[in-house]
């Protein structure tokens, strides 16, 4: 799919539409724009479009409410643009659904290198290291994690919604069984590159898996910290 991906660029700034169309077209990369969040669900409407390119800074509805749009009826990856580089911003965009996240101003290559990273991981299943191929549902303390339809369940068969990123973080934690993974190798899964303050993006998403998965922060069951290592699942994994 990679090779021949719809890629739609949802920005008010048209300088910014036309630069990435150009690019990313130059690249390869099928480019359609659009200036809005109403323009954007037609497009997704009519056509079959295989990543987003979506700013946070819209007029109107704004990239943070169409990303948790999109992420009700589509898993297509979402690559935020923001003019605000704050982390807290980067978080809520992981929260909302988002697979990677650029602040501008921004080299066009840099977002190229990212689009093709996902575009790689959205061909194949996530892997997470030690997982057998043919495993569709790992089950952990009372939940259960299905990697065909990405959704994560708790004893009662409510379903909790993941974001991508929570996604990938815990079903390579769920893998990796009782081996620890460094936050370098959490941070590589989550589809990020960089150093301490990527790494911080690491905890805060554990802890938000945490919150999520009920596992009390201060002595945590499930999600365990190892110090100066990483993190580590505390509770037995089963697969089927």
């Amino acid at each position: 799919m990679s090779a021949n991906a719809h890629i739609l660029v949802v920005d008010d700034d048209v300088e910014i539409r036309s630069l990435l169309a150009d690019y990313l077209r130059q690249n390869g990369y099928r480019t359609t724009t659009v200036a809005d969040g109403v323009a954007m669900r037609k497009m997704m409407a009519r056509e079959q479009i295989d990543l987003l390119v979506l700013d946070i800074m819209l007029r109107g509805e704004d990239g943070l409410a169409l990303c948790r749009s999109v992420r009700q009826y589509s898993d297509v990856p979402i690559v935020m643009l923001t003019a605000r580089g704050d982390a807290v911003d980067k978080i809520v965009g992981f929260e909302m659904g988002a697979d990677d996240y650029l602040a501008k101003p921004f080299n066009p290559r840099e977002l190229l290198v990212r689009i093709k990273s996902i575009l790689r991981r959205a061909d194949r299943q996530p892997t997470g290291g030690l997982r057998a191929q043919n495993v569709q549902r790992y089950h952990f303390d009372t939940w259960t994690l299905d990697m065909v339809t990405r959704n994560l369940s708790d004893a009662d068969g409510v379903i909790v919604p993941l974001s991508g990123v929570q996604f990938r973080l815990l079903s390579r934690l769920l893998a990796a069984g009782r081996l620890v993974l460094s936050r370098t190798q959490l941070m590589e899964t989550a589809g990020e590159r960089g150093g301490d303050p990527f790494h911080r993006t690491v905890d805060m998403c554990i802890s938000r898996l945490r919150q999520i998965l009920h596992d009390d922060a201060r002595e945590p069951r499930i999600i365990k910290t190892v110090y100066s290592e990483g993190y580590v699942i505390g509770v037995e994994v089963t697969s089927s």
